[in-house]
């Protein structure tokens, strides 16, 4: 389970389509990763220290959700289409629901030798997207997979031989974003993609000398965000320079806003987006230590 590193401090920003961004929430006590955004918009989900956090934006205040029958969690957590519910990633490789008020967890997976990372829920809530690890070697690549999101067996989708992570629904639940390794021959190089949700029109959506991870779209479609990490990277590890993306669905090449930030794994690995697709939520982690880049304002 990360921790806060000696110096570091947890900050969770707002960043706004207009190229505007606030710190909404700072600490030096825990580390918070991955904001989902509440469909009534008054609120930020987060996991931290194995556990779901509520961020209610108006009063700034952080809370517990309590859970009970769940693991420890990670930072893989999609929220219900119709707000009642949150899906959750387990440390023990598999996938929950659970009410978002709180209550008791569901487990969705079975023990099929295989550790399972959800990022995405179709627009009906009735199917999940996540990348399956097998036998949870992280030597292998991952696999596209999709299942109901009451339980079920779960299919592939084709996306190539590459590792891949981050598929998430497009709001008409036409297509799967994702990033992959598939394009290219240096290991590590991610690349932004899109494919049919049956397997048909996998397609990259931008060529770049940079490693893309975590393609979010808006709730409109119009706009999305996503994680760029330094050439060479291997995987979208913690405590980097990196930069948060924002660009148009219709033009990927050209970014309309970049924000450089001290981070990486816990930023933006879910859809962070708010429901009148006009702002995200993104974390850094700054070191206050010489020689490290502070990376948020």
């Amino acid at each position: 389970m990360r921790r806060l590193r000696p110096g570091q401090r947890c900050e969770v920003w707002v960043a706004s389509a207009s190229g505007k961004h606030e710190l909404a929430y700072s600490t030096e006590n825990m580390l918070l990763e991955a904001p989902n955004w509440t469909r009534d918009g008054r609120a930020l989900i987060l996991n931290g220290d194995g556990r779901l956090w509520r961020f209610d934006l108006a009063g700034s205040c952080l809370t517990e959700v309590p859970l009970t029958r769940v693991p420890d969690l990670n930072n893989d957590h999609v929220l219900d289409p119709d707000g009642s519910g949150i899906f959750l990633s387990g440390e023990d490789g598999h996938i929950y629901r659970v009410p978002l008020a709180g209550g008791q967890a569901t487990r969705i997976t079975d023990d099929d030798g295989s550790s399972h990372f959800l990022h995405g829920v179709s627009p009906d809530g009735g199917r999940l997207a996540y990348v399956d690890i097998a036998a949870g070697d992280f030597s292998r690549p991952g696999r596209l997979r999709t299942i109901p999101a009451a339980g079920g067996p779960p299919e592939g989708v084709d996306v190539g031989g590459g590792h891949c992570d981050g598929p998430e629904y497009s709001p008409d639940g036409a297509w799967l974003y994702l990033n992959t390794e598939s394009f290219s021959t240096v290991r590590g190089h991610a690349q932004l993609a899109r494919v049919r949700p049956d397997g048909g029109q996998f397609e990259r959506l931008v060529e770049s000398g940079s490693v893309d991870w975590f393609p979010h779209l808006s709730p409109d479609g119009r706009l999305a965000s996503y994680l760029r990490f330094p050439a060479g990277t291997q995987g979208h590890p913690a405590d980097l320079p990196v930069d948060v993306v924002l660009v148009s669905t219709s033009d990927w090449a050209a970014p309309l806003h970049t924000w450089p930030v001290f981070g990486g794994q816990g930023t933006l690995n879910v859809n962070s987006w708010s429901p009148e697709s006009n702002r995200f939520a993104y974390v850094a982690y700054p070191l206050d230590v010489p020689g490290v880049p502070r990376g948020a304002d």
